[in-house]
C-alpha cells in the first residue's frame, strides 16, 4: 500500500509517536483520522494538517466510542485502510512496595488501556477493512500495534507496564494468522526510550543517563524515526506478523 492511496486512523495521535505518524503520513498524502483522549491538542494537529486530517476525541477501550471515531473516517474519507495503535499509558510500581502490594485497580488499568484498548481498536478497524476491495496485491489493509522493548526487557517496577505490552507482542502473530484470509497484515513496533511527552517531564539528568545506554545513536529516538518504520510497514506486502524492535540496540538492565 502506499500513502497517497490510503485512510489512516492512528490511536494516541495527538502527541508523540502518534502524532510523528500523522504528520508523516499527512506529508506523504495520506489522509489521517487522528483518536485521542486529549481534544485541545487532537484538534490542533488536525488543524496543522488541514483538510487531509480530521480528529474525533475517544476513549479506546470504549467499544461505542471507537466505532464513532470509525465510523468519522468512513465518512469523511471512504474508508479505513491503516490503523497504527498509539494509544497508552505507563505506570510504575513494585510488585510489593512500601505500602504493600502493587495496586490491583492500577494493574487492570494499565492492561485494560495498553492490552484491551489495542485489541478493541483492531478488531472494531479490521471489519471495515475487511470491507474494502483489495489492491493489486490482494491487500484489505495494514495494523500496526505500538509495544515496547519493556516486553522483553522489563525493569524493576515495570509489572504492568510490561505485561501489558508483552500481551501485545503475543497477539501479533495470531491476528496476523487470522487475518490473512482477508488480506489484512499486521505488525507490531517494539520502541526503546523516545521523545515523547513522557520523556520530557523526565529531569534533564534522567533524560542523558537513558540515552547513554543507547549503544547507537547515542540518543532518544524520535517520533518521525517510529513513523518511517510504520511507513515502511505499510508499504512491504511481506512484512507481516512480526515484532520489530526500534531501539539502537538498547538492553534495559533491571533498574
Amino acid at each position: 500500500m502506499k500513502l497517497n492511496e490510503i485512510t489512516a486512523v492512528i490511536t494516541g495521535g495527538a502527541s508523540g509517536l502518534g502524532a510523528g505518524c500523522a504528520r508523516q503520513f499527512a506529508a506523504n498524502g495520506a489522509r489521517v483520522l487522528i483518536i485521542d483522549r486529549d481534544q485541545a491538542q487532537g484538534m490542533a494537529i488536525a488543524g496543522e494538517l488541514g483538510e487531509s486530517a480530521r480528529f474525533v476525541a475517544a476513549d479506546v477501550t470504549s467499544e461505542s466510542e471507537v466505532q464513532g471515531a470509525l465510523a468519522v473516517a468512513v465518512t469523511a474519507f471512504g474508508g479505513v485502510h491503516v490503523l497504527i495503535n498509539c494509544a497508552g499509558v505507563v505506570s510504575g510500581g513494585r510488585t510489593v512496595g512500601k505500602d504493600g502490594p502493587h495496586p490491583l485497580d492500577e494493574f487492570e488499568r494499565v492492561i485494560r488501556i495498553n492490552l484491551i484498548g489495542t485489541f478493541n481498536t483492531l478488531r472494531l478497524a479490521a471489519v471495515l477493512m475487511a470491507e474494502n476491495p483489495p489492491n493489486a496485491a490482494g491487500e484489505r489493509g495494514v495494523i500496526v500495534n505500538t509495544a515496547s522493548i519493556a516486553a522483553f526487557d522489563g525493569q524493576v517496577g515495570q509489572a504492568a507496564y510490561a505485561a501489558s505490552k508483552g500481551g501485545v507482542v503475543g497477539m501479533t502473530l495470531p491476528i496476523a494468522r487470522d487475518l490473512a484470509r482477508s488480506g489484512i497484515r499486521v505488525c507490531t513496533i517494539a520502541p526503546g526510550v523516545f521523545e515523547t511527552a513522557m520523556m520530557a517531564s523526565l529531569p534533564e539528568a534522567a533524560r542523558e543517563s537513558l540515552e547513554q545506554l543507547v549503544p547507537f545513536p547515542p540518543r532518544l529516538g524520535r517520533p518521525v524515526e517510529y513513523a518511517q518504520l510504520a511507513q515502511a510497514i505499510i508499504e512491504n506486502p511481506m512484512l507481516n506478523g512480526e515484532v520489530i524492535r526500534l531501539d539502537g540496540a538498547l538492553r534495559m538492565p533491571s533498574r
